[in-house]
């Protein structure tokens, strides 16, 4: 029998990048799927869904609105784990309030305040971010390995306008203190940047960062970057509900290189690229730095090697028509 037969478990934002995966590998290990789409009537966000193995016996989606309570309420009854992945993702923005710190601490919220109602519920997951552990101004030397212990300050958030950043760093915050006030069992789950192949048709925004890189960028940053495979974040979502020894944050991070190197893995798989071979500054590049994966392990999450990652997702870029060669 597999792991997941006969039970029932709820997906938020089910169109999403990470959230599509998590519903692919949650089927295929039979468990009925309820999840939440904006529009259920759209197939650009609904056909990938239902294409998937055992959706049509095993996936049921229905509507909800991040922002309004009890939305999430008829749809959690008789669920035993809860996956909250649908929190805004924009990179730059004028309106932080609105578009990022409002729907990601109110819509989690919203979740956990349905969750608290249903005594079914064993478990609830929510997606974070490496944004909510890693900004605290300390610096990133090749000594330094991040891991759970870490946690990002607002004031240096605030001060580099890292306002994603600062949307993660309050829905943490506003989960934990509702989790323990209401004994919900809640675990966290933090992912560095995430490339992979992509099941739905429209662009994550880490994938869209990813393609302006190898697809027309004439400069990189000198700076970093935490890769982490969506196979690998879906997995550890699903490892997070099933151990149940799991508990507190965990850090998801596959590889910390620069993104000269990231270039350089591209260039020796796909050499007609058009890839930027200028630095965006003149200055030494800025050294590397560890990111636990000890704990994650515990998930069993194997890391799937960044070269696998890079062709996996210049693949999909290629067939879904993303990437101009």
């Amino acid at each position: 029998m597999s792991s997941g037969e006969g039970k029932v478990v709820f997906v938020t934002g089910a169109s999403g990048y990470i959230a599509s995966w998590l519903v692919k590998l949650l089927l295929e290990r039979g468990y009925t799927v309820k999840a939440t789409v904006c529009d259920p009537n759209d197939p650009k966000k609904t056909e990938s869904l239902r294409a998937l193995d055992g959706a049509k016996e095993r996936l049921h989606l229905y509507k909800a609105n991040l922002l309004e309570e009890g939305s999430f309420d008829a749809v959690v009854d008789g669920c035993e784990g809860v996956f909250h992945t649908a929190s805004p993702v924009i990179l730059s923005t004028n309106e932080p309030q609105a578009d990022l710190i409002d729907p990601a601490v109110k819509g989690t919220l919203n979740v956990l305040k349905s969750c608290a109602k249903v005594p079914s519920i064993k478990r609830v997951v929510v997606t974070s971010s490496m944004a909510s552990v890693s900004y605290n101004g300390k610096d990133l030397t090749p000594d330094v390995v991040v891991d759970e212990t870490w946690f990002s300050d607002l004031a240096f958030c605030e001060s580099k306008k890292l306002w994603y950043a600062i949307s993660k760093i309050f829905a943490d915050e506003a989960a934990w203190r509702f989790a323990k006030e209401n004994g919900i069992d809640l675990v966290t789950i933090h992912p560095g940047f995430v490339i992979g192949p992509l099941l739905q048709p429209t662009l994550s925004p880490s994938v869209e960062v990813f393609a302006h890189y190898i697809n027309g960028a004439k400069t990189f940053p000198n700076d970093n970057c935490k890769f982490i495979d969506v196979r690998d974040v879906a997995n550890a979502h699903i490892g997070a509900f099933e151990l149940a020894s799991a508990s507190g944050r965990y850090c998801l991070v596959g590889t910390v290189v620069h993104y000269s190197e990231f270039l350089k893995i591209v260039h020796k798989h796909y050499p007609t690229l058009h890839i930027p071979e200028k630095c965006q500054d003149d200055k030494p590049f800025v050294p590397k730095y560890e990111v636990s994966k000890e704990k994650a392990k515990v998930l069993g999450i194997d890391f799937i090697p960044l070269d696998v990652s890079v062709v996996d997702t210049i693949e999909s870029l290629k067939e879904k028509g993303f990437l101009n060669v």
